[in-house]
């Protein structure tokens, strides 16, 4: 029997605000345990939460973000379950009326393009921590966290492989630190993702019973988990066997993912309005005035490189995977106008392969937009070769000659012979040292010219043109 992967994604976004939800705790990372829980995080009585304006203005930059309604009221309810990192007894989230609704984001896979819904996007606290490495035959407990503003974001079970449930996590990945919401790290817990896997015959309607596979906090994890997942389903099926709904680990020691607890339904976590918050009424103008604050999004630039640029989709999709690459990009065309496929190579090449070597982000680049193009302006006018450039890049990121282009070149003799009666004059002692390879060529033998051309550049230690030296050649030759 064929089977067909179901897939739906919650992403939790933690939210950039720098105090918590409903209190005004630090939100900071790496704190000594409980050093930032607060009265209202600790749930002591009498407490009142107050909403945190920022997280919700954070909310609607999402939701206009990717096309969706913008609830308005939005109602907070309570979320009753016992974990002993939850020290009301309760999580403070949204059920009925999230503050977004809808919206859609686009993935490509394999050249394919594909939308994938999303359900809604409610704000709501986080739990706090349980610590079971440092105590023997017990746990600790650390509240530092509890309160702190995430953002749910629900797919619809739109996705049907694991590598499309990776493009829809990277996409908005990128898009929550692109419009400033979220910082993004995943190795912080910044950005978690639940996944709903299930399995079905293929031109089946019905969804199957769903497992959810808690707390997947890399790329590479959230494929492996899924693979996993939907082999151990179909295995199970095959036997004759039943899926039992429930949440699931994944271990990535052992490549597996194992039982939690039985899955809950909404009805098990009885949600009701929280009596201690009032509806949240959003106004329109607050919505238009958040709009305007709005960057220019992924796809509107995807799209404006495709069409001002001429440049592919995928070099498009790869320039906007942040908004740091998108920017200095942007920064080095304005300075080599009308090159905007040799900054692109550059940058998708070069720049990120030394970036991704010595674990840097683009915000921490060494050369400027304005130095790379002073680099790419030197092979664009013919003064250096492709891979002369290579060598003065090596140079600049080293910050030799205070990553002076021309100073470089100079220091380095790399500097491309263009002359066309000096290369004239190498062609003629190369063609008159080789009748053989000649007579070869004339008789039909491709080969023979490459090997003519190569005898050119080992002359000059590749410092001749190659467009003009292949010119220069072929007009002898064929002459």
């Amino acid at each position: 029997m064929q089977w067909e992967i179901v897939i739906g994604l919650e992403v939790h976004a933690q939210l950039s605000t720098q105090s918590k939800i409903f209190s005004g705790s630090s939100t900071a990372y790496g704190a000594a345990p409980n050093t930032q829980a607060s009265v209202i995080d600790l749930a002591l009585p009498g407490v009142l939460p107050v909403l945190n304006k920022g997280a919700v203005e954070r909310a609607i930059k999402l939701g206009l973000s990717v096309g969706a309604k913008i609830n308005s009221p939005s109602i907070f309810a309570r979320k009753n379950y016992f974990y002993p990192d939850l020290p009301k007894g309760y999580q403070i989230s949204q059920y009925e009326l999230p503050v977004v609704q809808g919206g859609n984001i686009h993935i490509q896979v394999d050249g394919t393009e594909k939308n994938i819904r999303l359900t809604r996007a409610h704000l709501e606290e986080d739990a706090g921590k349980s610590l079971h490495e440092d105590f023997h035959g017990m746990s600790g407990i650390d509240l530092n966290r509890a309160g702190t503003p995430l953002l749910e974001i629900v797919s619809e079970p739109d996705m049907r492989s694991s590598a499309e449930a990776v493009a829809y996590a990277k996409i908005l990945h990128a898009l929550v630190r692109w419009i400033g919401i979220c910082d993004g790290n995943m190795q912080e817990g910044s950005f978690r993702c639940d996944a709903n896997v299930s399995v079905r015959p293929h031109g089946t309607e019905k969804l199957g019973t769903r497992c959810e596979i808690k707390n997947l906090n890399s790329f590479r994890f959230l494929e492996k988990a899924i693979d996993y997942e939907a082999r151990r389903q179909i295995e199970i099926l095959e036997d004759g066997g039943a899926i039992r709904q429930e949440t699931r680990l994944y271990d990535a020691n052992k490549d597996e993912t194992r039982t939690m607890r039985t899955k809950e339904d909404a009805n098990d976590y009885r949600y009701f309005p929280d009596p201690d918050l009032l509806p949240l009424e959003i106004p329109q103008s607050w919505i238009d005035q958040i709009k305007q604050t709005l960057p220019e999004l992924p796809q509107a630039r995807r799209d404006r490189y495709v069409s001002a640029f001429a440049l592919s989709a995928y070099d498009a999709s790869v320039l906007t995977s942040s908004r740091e690459m998108a920017d200095y990009f942007d920064a080095t065309l304005k300075q080599l106008p009308a090159q905007a496929k040799l900054c692109a190579n550059w940058i998708m090449g070069e720049i990120s392969g030394q970036l991704n070597k010595e674990g840097i982000e683009m915000t921490a680049c060494p050369i400027t937009p304005a130095q790379l193009a002073a680099l790419l302006a030197r092979i664009n006018d013919g003064t250096i070769s492709g891979k002369a450039a290579k060598t003065v890049f090596e140079s600049m990121w080293n910050g030799e000659l205070g990553k002076n282009v021309d100073a470089i070149i100079e220091a380095k003799g790399l500097k491309q012979i263009s002359d066309d009666s000096a290369i004239e004059k190498l062609v003629d002692q190369v063609l008159a040292a080789n009748a053989q390879q000649v007579a070869d060529y004339r008789n039909g033998k491709e080969k023979a010219f490459n090997s003519l051309i190569g005898q050119i550049m080992k002359a000059t230690q590749g410092k001749a043109n190659p467009a003009q030296v292949n010119a220069m050649l072929k007009k002898k030759l064929d002459g």
